[in-house]
């Protein structure tokens, strides 16, 4: 039973890191929701099925694969490069920490201009990329925060309505 505590503890701050890790890039969100899943199941109490768990992982992989092409197919389809998205990456991070809660909107668009600037970019062509590679993270940091999300509810269903 005391192992049981901790594995709720343990599963619950997962499952924080995990909704955290949708906005944070150094985090793998979904991932750690899943592990969170995982210890709330190993628990003697609280279970779900085996279909829930398969589903689940699946749905984990198809998110972590998408966070990484769709930032790529939005840069790419409006022209960025690599160092848009990468400065879309960093301008989140510099947001985040610097000027939150708005830096964590404007920091990846500014991030992924000045990125395309440094690329040799002429300014129009440099915001048009930035904003597709704005457009992407933004997409990508929504779908995991989506799959987290409904991970984190699941675990409260479980724990609190079971």
């Amino acid at each position: 039973m005391k192992m049981d505590y901790i594995l709720i503890v343990l599963g619950a701050l997962f499952i924080i890191g995990g909704i955290l890790g949708g906005i944070l890039p150094v985090l793998p969100g979904p991932p750690l929701s899943y592990i969170g899943l995982l210890l709330l199941h190993f628990t003697e109490k609280y279970h779900f099925s085996t279909r829930f768990l398969i589903i689940w992982a699946i749905i984990t992989v198809v998110v972590y694969m998408l966070d990484y092409a769709i930032p790529a197919w939005g840069t790419k389809r409006f022209g960025g490069s690599k160092r848009g998205i990468w400065g879309s990456v960093i301008g989140l991070v510099i947001g985040l920490f610097f000027f939150p809660p708005f830096g964590i909107i404007i920091g990846p668009f500014a991030g992924a201009v000045i990125g395309e600037l440094t690329a040799g970019k002429d300014s129009g062509a440099a915001l048009k990329s930035g904003f597709g590679s704005f457009v992407g993270f933004l997409a990508g940091v929504l779908i995991k925060l989506i799959a987290s999300g409904l991970m984190a509810w699941h675990f409260g269903k479980e724990l609190f309505f079971s």
